[in-house]
């Protein structure tokens, strides 16, 4: 893979996710709201805007992450033995306005699979789409309510999102696949 650009670096990723975590605020409940990150780099996402909300509110916000593994339409695919790491979602969402919060939406199916598994924990009263990075080329009819970085791309690209928790550093990269 040919690194094409380079979206945002480790300052660029704070200030977006700060502008995230601000319109969060201005816009839901945050007493009956709860962050869900998507397996893998949606969780230290959800993590980071959680972070910054108790900071604001001095209130705690409650974070869970959400393993969709199993609920992947394309799971035969991907793996012969995927891995599985589970999910952790330790409070009710029952009547919760649920913040889902993802690195890069691209098709939609990724998303369509973690509602699908959500419910699963309940029928909450609102689900929200909170993406780093929205890249386009939708198959589902599915749109954030929280967009980072809206970034137009080819079909042969790919932005890869790195998380200092997940990939030691902070950055967004729009790559070139081969």
């Amino acid at each position: 893979m040919t690194v094409v650009n380079r979206i945002a670096d480790e300052g660029g990723i704070q200030r977006t996710i700060e502008r995230l975590a601000s319109e969060i605020a201005e816009r839901e409940n945050l007493s009956e709201a709860v962050l869900v990150g998507i397996r893998t780099r949606g969780v230290p996402l959800a993590q980071r805007i959680a972070a910054i909300l108790e900071g604001k509110t001095g209130k705690p916000v409650r974070v869970g992450q959400l393993d969709i593994t199993f609920y992947r339409d394309d799971l035969t695919r991907i793996a012969e033995a995927p891995m599985v790491k589970g999910s952790n979602i330790p409070f009710q969402i029952e009547g919760k306005t649920v913040i889902l919060c993802d690195d890069v939406l691209y098709t939609g199916r990724t998303v369509r699979a973690a509602m699908d598994e959500l419910l699963d924990f309940g029928r909450f009263a609102a689900l929200r789409l909170c993406v780093l990075v929205d890249r386009g080329w939708r198959e589902l009819p599915i749109c954030p309510d929280y967009t980072g970085f809206q970034v137009k791309t080819m079909g042969h690209e790919v932005v890869e999102v790195k998380f200092r928790e997940t990939d030691g550093r902070d950055e967004i990269l729009l790559v070139e696949s081969l």
